[in-house]
């Protein structure tokens, strides 16, 4: 299996070498790792990648090579094999097809019968009503259509699963991207409150004009502290899923915001609010910040800016468990309340079309959240947005 994988690293540009190999099967015969995805991903990219800069690649060819699969909650013990996944074919269904197609009955239901798919299936499978596998009307698999259900091994295709059973690996966004124009930056100037802070060190050239004057033309130099923004933003960005067609104009936001405020601080989440926030992806799952410890730390004049699409599953929303990553023990709406009770404004930018807004079940219960205060990512949503912070 590690030969293959030996293979794909060299296709991706990883100089990875014959020694290298040798050394990361000798550590495995060694049981330094054990029957631990995150573990052996962590030893194999030590032992075979001598370079940072080629992370990237060797996360790329990793996760093609293997999937990504890891296991939720009780499923620790369940493997599937990669093969099963592959997908080898796509089923389109008529609207008639996916009318017909009705819901498990809830998520733990769901939960439920993925784990008596596990336990019953031994062999791959391919389109059907029932088993994991590809295309097909399964709740579980991937490649298929079902209106809520468990998106195993590969891609998703109309973004309803309400839970997702791989390690998902986001980037954080580029705040040196060169914006595409300059609208956005200037959108973003309505939200100014000035302020002159500091050190002396601007040039005050009425009072120095008047000083001199008054001094019988002898020069007296007036200086006063610099002017500048004194508006406070906590700004939380949803990233990866979803969003990645969305990331240019995410990056473009993120470097004007970046440029225009100065007491400015971000945070990422993925679909939707629970108990922790990230300030660095690739290190998301060592280092996150409970959302207590931010509504502690931050005052309540600070302005709270949500930038997401807002498609998601109603369950990740409304119910206990909901998230797609993880078990989370309240529901998303109610860390969002709390954030709302802490902060005096908060708005959602939505990325999406607002004609499409209807279409989607949870961008309404968002937009209810947020008390109708979303807005559109474009010039005239920006403006209207930071209208409503700056009252």
């Amino acid at each position: 299996m590690l030969i293959n994988f030996f293979y794909t690293l060299k296709q991706a540009g990883v100089p990875v070498t014959l020694r290298e190999l040798l050394d990361l099967l000798e550590a495995l015969k060694r049981h330094v790792v054990f029957a631990d995805v995150d573990e052996f991903y962590f030893l194999s990219r030590v032992i075979l990648c001598k370079d940072e800069k080629y992370f990237d690649r060797f996360d790329r060819a990793f996760s093609v090579y293997f999937k990504d699969l890891q296991s939720i909650d009780d499923l620790i013990e369940a493997l599937i094999p990669d093969d099963w996944m592959r997908q080898e074919f796509e089923k389109f269904l008529s609207d008639e097809e996916k009318a017909k197609v009705e819901s498990l009955g809830g998520l733990e239901e769901l939960m439920k019968q993925f784990k008596e798919r596990l336990e019953e299936q031994n062999e791959r499978h391919e389109g059907g009503n029932k088993w994991v596998g590809t295309g097909g009307t399964s709740p579980f698999g991937h490649g298929g259509y079902n209106p809520e259900g468990i998106r195993v091994g590969g891609p998703g295709k109309h973004g309803k699963a309400v839970k997702v059973w791989e390690k998902r690996q986001f980037k954080d966004l580029d705040d040196s991207v060169e914006l595409g124009t300059r609208n956005i930056k200037v959108a973003l100037r309505r939200l100014r409150k000035f302020a002159r802070t500091g050190a002396a060190e601007e040039l005050d050239i009425d009072d120095t004009i008047r000083s001199t004057a008054r001094n019988a033309g002898l020069l007296d130099i007036k200086m006063l502290q610099e002017r500048h923004n004194a508006v406070k933003v906590l700004l939380f960005f949803d990233i990866g899923g979803s969003m990645d067609p969305h990331i240019q104009v995410c990056e473009e936001l993120f470097s004007a915001a970046r440029a225009e405020f100065k007491h400015m601080e971000y945070f990422y989440f993925h679909n939707f609010l629970y108990d922790d926030v990230w300030t660095s992806n690739e290190r998301r799952q060592q280092q996150r910040s409970k959302l207590t410890e931010v509504l502690n730390t931050f005052g309540s004049d600070y302005k709270v800016i949500f930038v997401g699409d807002a498609a998601m599953s109603p369950y990740e929303i409304a119910q206990a468990g909901g998230s797609v990553e993880y078990w989370n023990e309240e529901p998303g709406y109610v860390w969002f309340n709390r954030l709302k009770a802490q902060f005096d404004k908060v708005v959602w930018i939505n990325p999406l079309p607002t004609r499409e807004w209807e279409w989607t079940q949870s961008v309404g219960m968002v937009k209810e959240l947020v008390e109708d205060q979303m807005y559109p990512m474009t010039v005239g949503g920006l403006e209207e947005a930071m209208g409503y912070l700056s009252k």
